[in-house]
């Protein structure tokens, strides 16, 4: 028993440890540049596909909480002035928080509901359910 042991003592030291953050879901960075007068935004379809929200839903709120007017085209985001990256991205979190993750639980697992015209979240993690604003 005391070998087991032993050698059991050895392989542990040999395993390096996985350095892992322990979060399953990271909220994703905006990518773009500046052209004049205009911000590019070229990653929006790939950070709604990840958030699992409608597009129009997700550009609607950036637009009203960057205080902007924007259109899309093939893709991509075009905002009428320019905006830091760090803003825009805060934006996000912001975003995520309200109309990605469960109160209840924190999961991302979840969908927008709307019944009645009040918008809900539902949790498919722990099947909670609570309104969040349905005007943007």
């Amino acid at each position: 028993m005391e070998d087991y042991e032993k050698l059991l003592d050895e392989t542990y030291e040999k395993i390096k440890p996985i350095s892992h953050s322990g979060e399953r879901f990271e909220i994703p960075k905006i990518e773009g540049h500046l052209e004049g007068t205009k911000t590019i935004l070229t990653n929006i379809p790939q950070i709604v596909s990840y958030l699992r929200r409608d597009q129009d839903h997700f550009v609607k709120y950036l637009l009203k909480e960057l205080a902007t007017s924007g259109t899309i085209k093939n893709n991509i985001l075009i905002l009428q002035r320019k905006i830091n990256s760090q803003k825009i991205n805060e934006k996000i979190e912001d975003y995520i928080k309200e109309f990605v993750t469960c109160s209840q639980c924190g999961k991302p697992d979840t969908e927008l509901l709307k019944d009645k015209g009040f918008l809900f979240i539902h949790c498919l993690a722990c099947g909670a359910k609570h309104s969040v604003r349905s005007k943007i």
